[in-house]
């Protein structure tokens, strides 16, 4: 599909690069970018910024190996369906991880919410939510120690309860993690508007931002939804905005 969308934009005679932006001046009003540590520097009169954002993960290699092999998740509702009627474990104690759980405990026949200290960070609703679903079982002075697996994927996990000193294996076939993302926005502080976060604040229905010219779609900005359909559409909102402010300076 990407492919497909690559040949679209080249139709249309755009100049596609490959490159790491390292480097923006937004004083304007030519925007500049520099890419490949300051090798190669490009001018614009519109940028469009789409850098997403990137989930935090455990640090454990067995997480990182099968991420790759398959069964471990930074996002259930894009890859619950794959574990319906299977047991499945997720980390983490804030809202997300919350609704997350409740949204896999539809799918799955167990859910192992696994809780680092020894009460959840979500709001007091979804907590009742959480605790009020007979098929989640909250594991809290929890940690993993490692996710188990094979060729085939995950196949269990060990978590350690800080609080007894013990070990507990998990027979479960999906491991997902729900511990919040970062914004891939580093570059762009002190020249666009952030929250704490670090997810750049637009105007309310646009893609605009603080900076004339300058745009921004997708999980870059948006810390709700975080879907790619919904990124999709707000980089078709960026794409307009960005042709209608160039219409009106006359290009």
């Amino acid at each position: 599909m990407m492919e497909l969308f690559k040949g679209q934009a080249e139709r249309f005679q755009t100049d596609i690069r490959y490159g790491w932006a390292t480097k923006v001046d937004f004083t304007g009003p030519v925007h500049k970018v520099w890419m490949d540590e300051g090798k190669v520097e490009i001018h614009a009169d519109t940028v469009i910024i789409a850098t997403g954002a990137s989930a935090k993960w455990l640090g454990l290699p067995s997480e990182q190996k099968y991420r790759s092999i398959g069964g471990v998740s930074a996002c259930a509702v894009c890859d619950g369906f794959f574990y319906r009627g299977k047991d499945v474990a997720i980390v983490g104690a804030g809202d997300t991880a919350a609704e997350e759980a409740t949204y896999l405990a539809k799918l799955c026949k167990k859910v192992y919410m696994i809780v680092r200290k020894g009460e959840m960070r979500a709001s007091k609703a979804m907590q009742h939510r959480v605790l009020n679903t007979a098929n989640i079982e909250v594991l809290y002075h929890s940690e993993t120690k490692e996710v188990l697996g094979d060729d085939s994927g995950v196949t269990g996990a060990i978590v350690h309860n800080s609080k007894t000193g013990e070990d507990r294996k998990l027979d479960i076939y999906g491991f997902f993690v729900a511990i919040g993302h970062k914004p891939n926005t580093d570059i762009f502080k002190g020249w666009i508007d952030m929250d704490e976060a670090g997810y750049i604040k637009t105007i309310p229905g646009t893609s605009k931002t603080n900076i004339e010219g300058v745009f921004a779609v997708g999980d870059a900005q948006d810390k709700i939804y975080r879907q790619a359909v919904t990124a999709a559409g707000s980089g078709c909102m960026g794409a307009l905005d960005a042709e209608r402010y160039l219409a009106s300076k006359g290009h």
